[in-house]
């Protein structure tokens, strides 16, 4: 069964990945955005794993969801150590 929290959570990652595919600019823009942009897609992998596991391969769906959801959280973590964490004085 498919609930609708989830399902409004993967329309709205549906309509940032709109975003960051046609916004090449602000891509270019971002330091290190190779590492951000990977880290969005683990988590929208995730978050249609999520959605897909109430109709089919649950137990799978789910376990592939929340290693999306670590692979995403650590890639988070090296784009913001990368960006913010070499600070020279």
């Amino acid at each position: 069964m498919i609930q609708k929290n989830e399902f409004v959570m993967l329309m709205l990652a549906i309509g940032v990945l709109i975003f960051i595919v046609g916004n090449r600019f602000l891509r270019k823009k971002l330091m290190v955005s190779k590492i951000l942009i990977g880290g969005f897609l683990a988590f929208f992998i995730g978050w249609v794993a999520t959605v897909l596991d109430g109709l089919f391969w649950g137990q799978f769906l789910n376990l592939l969801g929340h290693l999306c959801y670590l692979t995403g959280s650590v890639l988070i973590v090296i784009w913001c150590w990368k960006t913010l964490g070499k600070k020279e004085f």
